[in-house]
């Protein structure tokens, strides 16, 4: 298993991956759509995106975005998105990106990383809370625009 930093080259592969994590959300698949959006992000160097190859296969994938803390003065990430295709589910995938992560974070000096997960997805819940991650005390707000 490899863990590369996506890039253009990887694009195709990883439009795939992102299809298909939409899909696990219950969004109706859009190839074309999933794409252009990835290559906008990775072309305005807004994400960073690492997507785990097994066997010349793309398996998994996690996407970070930057943001920052005004109360510590550093960068922080929120990690948006992270996907294992169902049949690379239980062969530690998950969590070798999530440490992938966790080693980014810290080489770029973050306060912190975050991220929501829906209360029923027990599974990662557990790994979440397997890697010392914690609900933190503060309740999340949000306003959806159209």
């Amino acid at each position: 298993m490899e863990i590369l930093q996506a890039t253009m080259k990887e694009l195709e592969e990883l439009t795939i991956l992102f299809d298909e994590y939409r899909q696990f959300y219950g969004i109706e698949s859009d190839v074309s759509s999933a794409k252009a959006f990835l290559q906008l992000r990775m072309a305005l160097q807004e994400s960073i995106i690492f997507i785990v190859v097994e066997k010349n296969k793309a398996i998994g994938f996690a996407q970070l975005y930057p943001t920052f803390s005004s109360i510590a003065l550093q960068r922080a990430y929120i990690l948006n998105d992270l996907y294992v295709t169902e049949d690379a589910r239980g062969q530690g995938v998950g969590k070798a990106l999530m440490e992938k992560v966790f080693q980014y974070c810290e080489q770029q000096y973050a306060r912190y990383v975050t991220l929501q997960t829906a209360p029923d997805n027990v599974n990662a819940r557990k790994l979440y809370e397997k890697l010392e991650m914690m609900q933190d005390q503060y309740s999340n707000y949000v306003k959806y625009f159209s």
